[in-house]
């Protein structure tokens, strides 16, 4: 991970303001980890997004007439320091507006305050589902979202595994953190619905590496196919595990697995083994194609596109609010959030992507699934995707 440390350092010098602002300038905040945990990978990719963004924003003439500035800040993975840093966004800064962040237990830390202080937030990478609800019976709700919502995320893949698997025989892996036993708790409910039981559950600590034994209970349950909720590091061990014992099922996995750390600690070809959850890869369309290239100029070893995929449609969703309410103030620009159309992104075009009591972008509809092909990820299509109709998608 030494280039990575590396290219953190040299990003993170770069990242206090990615432009000179000026008192008419319109600032927008970005926070997110970009050097401190496991998905600064996925912080790093939706910067280098929101900039791009913004320079085509300022191409056109930027908002109402105004010039836009991106002021960007690491979280470094920790609450007190996303914290701090919305502060400063907000107080000090004067953002109308902030991007972020990776981290759903970040975002959790400060809702609070983007809240109190009515500026709208949409976040373009973290996932955790209360984000975008604490707050929705308040008189105004200030959180938004464009990312894959874990629930949706489950949705997806456990549509495909009841659809592919012959005898329903799933199976469901965890790790024992929140976030790996709130998605064996969504799998399950959601399987539940489609009238199927896990022939087993298991659980993994998120630093074991050998994951043999609960395989081994799972391969005994006759599980042709396996749900796994980890993150990058955690899903390959459990892949190698399932190499150690040649056993390896149908296996699926959320978004998370996108980091670059996956293929490294499984290997090219084991990396095939597992199909994941996306939202849109670089080979989607002529617009998700041209943001990859823009964005590999800045980070050659890119992997985790959605995230920046993401985070360029979060910026143009602001900008176009901005636009609509033909003011900056966060009130009328939070409304106007809610009631957009024909905004166009390079995931898709969004009409009315949020309402008054929904502040979800994206939903499974929109979502699809991938592999790794080498050291990219492409689309995945076989016969029960290509099958998929509205009604599979069980939530």
């Amino acid at each position: 991970m030494n280039w990575f440390k590396g290219f953190a350092k040299t990003a993170i010098a770069a990242a206090i303001v990615s432009g000179t602002a000026y008192a008419q300038d319109i600032k927008i905040g970005y926070n997110a980890d970009m050097s401190g945990s496991g998905v600064a990978e996925l912080g790093i990719s939706g910067r280098w997004g929101f900039e791009a963004a913004i320079e085509d924003i300022n191409k056109a003439g930027g908002i109402l007439g105004r010039k836009v500035v991106g002021v960007i800040r690491d979280d470094l993975g920790t609450p007190p320091k996303s914290i701090q840093n919305m502060t400063e966004l907000i107080d000090n800064e004067k953002v109308s507006a902030v991007v972020g962040p990776a981290n759903s237990g970040n975002a959790l830390a400060w809702l609070h305050l983007p809240q109190q202080k009515k500026i709208p937030v949409v976040v373009p990478i973290a996932t955790g589902s209360e984000i975008t609800t604490r707050y929705a019976n308040d008189a105004q709700n200030y959180l938004f979202r464009i990312s894959m919502v874990d629930r949706e995320q489950s949705a997806l893949l456990a549509a495909y595994a009841v659809k592919h698997s012959a005898g329903k025989k799933i199976a469901v892996l965890a790790d024992s953190t929140g976030y790996g036993q709130g998605g064996t708790k969504d799998a399950t409910a959601i399987l539940e619905l489609h009238g199927v039981k896990p022939v087993a559950v298991e659980k993994f600590g998120p630093k074991d590496t050998d994951i043999t034994s609960q395989l081994s209970k799972i391969k005994a349950a006759g599980a042709d196919t396996v749900i796994v909720y980890g993150l990058a590091d955690g899903t390959a061990q459990v892949l190698r595990s399932m190499e150690k014992i040649n056993y390896l099922p149908t296996t699926l996995g959320a978004w998370g697995n996108l980091s670059s750390l996956f293929p490294k600690m499984t290997g090219a070809k084991l990396s095939e083994h597992l199909i994941m959850a996306a939202s849109t890869t670089e080979d989607t369309n002529a617009k998700t194609k041209a943001l990859g290239e823009r964005v590999r100029k800045n980070f050659p070893t890119l992997t985790t596109f959605p995230c920046a995929a993401q985070s360029y449609d979060s910026v143009m969703l602001l900008a176009a609010a901005m636009k609509q309410a033909n003011s900056t103030d966060g009130p009328k620009v939070a409304a106007a959030l809610e009631n957009l159309q024909g905004v166009e992104g390079v995931i898709k075009t969004y009409n009315k992507p949020f309402t008054k009591t929904m502040h979800e972008g994206l939903s499974v509809s929109d979502f699809y699934l991938a592999r790794w092909k080498g050291d990219t990820v492409v689309k995945f299509e076989d016969s029960v995707t290509k099958g998929f109709q509205p009604a599979d998608f069980k939530k």
